[in-house]
C-alpha cells in the first residue's frame, strides 16, 4: 500500500511538470521591449522652419526590439498601433510645446515607455465658409447621405477618384448600424458621435476590434452591427500639404469604423453635402462618405 502511494504521488509530480513544460513551449520566452526609440517628423522643418510649415502636422515613428504593439498617448487620448507609426495634426496657432508618451509592449504584456517632446508651428486658420458649413457657426448634426448611390464605398490609397473601385447602391447597408448614426459638429471644437436608437455601429473586420466592444455580425471584410455607445470627443481642422482635413481624436469615427489616423480629407464641401476619405488602419484601401445635414 505504501508503495502504491509513492507510486501516484510521482505519477502526479510527472503530471505537473509535463503540463508546465508543455504550457511554457506553447506561450513563448518572454522578453521585454528594448532600445525603444521615438522620432517626430515635423512636416517642412527646416534651417528656415525650424518648427514646421505651420500646416501642424508631425509623424510619430517608434521603434523597439521584440515590441508587438505601440500605445501613443497624447493629452489623455490613447491610440495603439502596431506598426509603430502615427502621424498628428494639431490645431493650436503659433508655436506651442507637445509632449507624446509611447509604451511599446512585448510578448506576454510586458513593457516600457519613453517620452518625446518638441515644438510646432500651426499658422492655418480655416476658411470662413469651410466653418459654416461643418458647425453653422454653432452645432450641425450631419449624416451619412444613404438614400444615394456612391454615398459610401473605397479605392486607392490616396486615390482621387470617389468610390473608383466600389460605389456602395443607394441604401444597400441599411441591416449594418450606420445609417441611423449622427455626427454633430460644434463651434467649440467638440464632436459627437450617436449610435442610434440600436446602439450599433459597422466596421472592418478585426479593425474594429479597436473598439474593444461585445461582437457584432461577421459579413465577409466587414463587421455589422457592433454594440457600441454613443460618445464625444474633440476635432481639429487643418489644411497639411493644402489638403483640408478634419482630425478626429481618440478613437472618433465617421460611418464605417477603419481605425487608421482617424484624419478624413475634405474632398469636396457644398453648403449641404461634404465628401470626405481616410485611408484604413492596414493602409490597403480608400474609404469614402458623402454626409448630409440630418435635417
Amino acid at each position: 500500500m505504501k508503495n502504491l502511494k509513492y507510486l501516484i504521488t510521482f505519477l502526479s509530480l510527472v503530471l505537473v511538470f509535463s503540463s508546465c513544460e508543455k504550457e511554457n513551449y506553447e506561450f513563448g520566452a518572454i522578453i521585454a521591449p528594448t532600445n525603444l526609440t521615438i522620432t517626430p517628423e515635423i512636416v517642412g522643418k527646416d534651417a528656415s522652419n525650424p518648427f514646421g510649415d505651420g500646416s501642424g502636422v508631425v509623424n510619430i515613428t517608434a521603434k523597439a526590439d521584440n515590441a508587438v504593439s505601440y500605445k501613443f498617448t497624447y493629452n489623455g487620448v490613447e491610440k495603439v498601433k502596431t506598426s509603430g507609426y502615427l502621424p498628428y495634426n494639431f490645431g493650436n496657432t503659433g508655436v506651442n510645446k507637445y509632449i507624446i508618451t509611447v509604451v511599446a509592449t512585448g510578448k506576454g504584456g510586458i513593457s516600457t515607455s519613453e517620452t518625446v517632446e518638441f515644438e510646432v508651428l500651426v499658422v492655418y486658420e480655416p476658411p470662413t465658409e469651410l466653418v459654416t458649413i461643418l458647425n453653422a457657426n454653432s452645432s450641425r448634426t450631419w449624416r451619412i447621405k444613404a438614400e444615394a448611390n456612391g454615398h459610401f464605398g473605397l479605392g486607392p490609397v490616396g486615390g482621387l477618384i470617389v468610390n473608383q473601385y466600389y460605389p456602395a447602391p443607394a441604401n444597400v447597408k441599411a441591416n449594418t448600424g450606420m445609417y441611423d448614426d449622427r455626427f454633430t459638429f460644434k463651434l467649440d471644437g467638440s464632436f459627437s458621435h450617436d449610435t442610434g436608437a440600436d446602439g450599433t455601429v459597422f466596421g472592418r473586420k478585426t479593425l474594429i476590434e479597436e473598439l474593444n466592444g461585445p461582437g457584432g455580425t461577421g459579413d465577409g471584410g466587414d463587421i455589422l452591427q457592433y454594440p457600441y455607445a454613443s460618445y464625444s470627443g474633440q476635432y481639429i481642422l487643418t489644411a497639411p500639404n493644402g489638403v483640408e482635413t478634419i482630425t478626429l481624436s481618440g478613437l472618433g469615427f465617421i460611418g464605417y469604423y477603419i481605425g487608421g489616423s482617424h484624419q478624413y480629407r475634405i474632398f469636396k464641401r457644398e453648403a449641404n453635402e461634404i465628401v470626405l476619405s481616410t485611408a484604413d488602419g492596414n493602409n490597403e484601401f480608400e474609404w469614402w462618405f458623402v454626409l448630409v445635414p440630418a435635417e
